[in-house]
Parts: structure tokens; C-alpha cells; sequence
């Protein structure tokens, strides 16, 4: 976690120099606002990370004497194809039609979605998937 680690600490830096810059040049306070949030944020993860990176043991890729074999291995499960993730982004399409031609139309789309959404949870209990 150290490249992690190092990535936010060199955020964290920048937005805690570019805040007192955006500040005089605009005179703007909800940027401002966003770039300290922004700041925080990346502060927060960099501090988190530090310390997760104490506690875990390092990873090859972290370790000067690590090797590339060291990181083989399962990487996880990834499907081979699946078409639920269109239906899925058919039904929010639909959900937000909804305000502008009809409330109906949203109804339906939460009808889609329990559809579409129970479909894709349970895409791997048929076919050549089937426990």
C-alpha cells in the first residue's frame, strides 16, 4: 500500500497549496469550500492507508526484494459475459424519463428494476452457471 499511500500524500499537498491560491485569486468561497473538502478528503485516505499499510504484511510489489511470481495466483472470479448490466442501466434510463414525460413511466422503471436487478443477482443459478 505504500504507492497508494504516497499517492494521496501528494494530493493531500497539493490541494493544501492550491486552497490560499484559488482563494486570493477568486475570492470565491464555495470552490474554495470544494478544494479544502477535496484537500480533507485526500488527507484522510493517505492517513487511513498509512495505517492499514503498518498493520498488513507487505506485499510483494511494496518489498524491494519482491518478486513477480510472488504476485501470481487467482486473481478472482469475473463472468464471461452477461447482459444484465444493460437491462440495469435500461431501467434507470427509464426511472429518469419518468419526471419528464410521466410519473407512470417511473413506476415502471421500479418495476424493471426489481426485474432486472433480481436477474442479475441470480445469473449464475442457470445455464451452464447452475449449482
Amino acid at each position: 500500500m505504500k504507492a497508494e499511500r504516497w499517492i494521496f500524500v501528494f494530493l493531500s499537498i497539493f490541494f493544501l497549496v492550491v486552497v490560499p491560491i484559488y482563494w486570493f485569486m477568486s475570492r470565491e468561497v464555495i470552490g474554495t469550500f470544494a478544494l479544502l473538502m477535496t484537500f480533507a478528503l485526500c488527507a484522510m485516505l493517505a492517513v487511513y492507508l498509512s495505517i492499514q499499510s503498518n498493520k498488513l504484511d507487505a506485499r510483494p510489489e511494496d518489498r524491494k526484494d519482491g518478486e513477480i511470481i510472488e504476485g501470481a495466483g487467482e486473481m478472482g472470479f469475473f463472468p464471461s459475459r452477461s447482459i444484465w448490466p444493460f437491462w440495469a442501466a435500461l431501467t434507470v434510463t427509464v426511472m429518469l424519463l419518468g419526471p419528464v414525460f410521466g410519473w407512470w413511466i417511473t413506476l415502471l422503471g421500479v418495476g424493471m428494476g426489481i426485474w432486472s436487478i433480481t436477474g442479475w443477482t441470480y445469473q449464475y443459478y442457470r445455464d451452464e452457471y447452475q449449482h
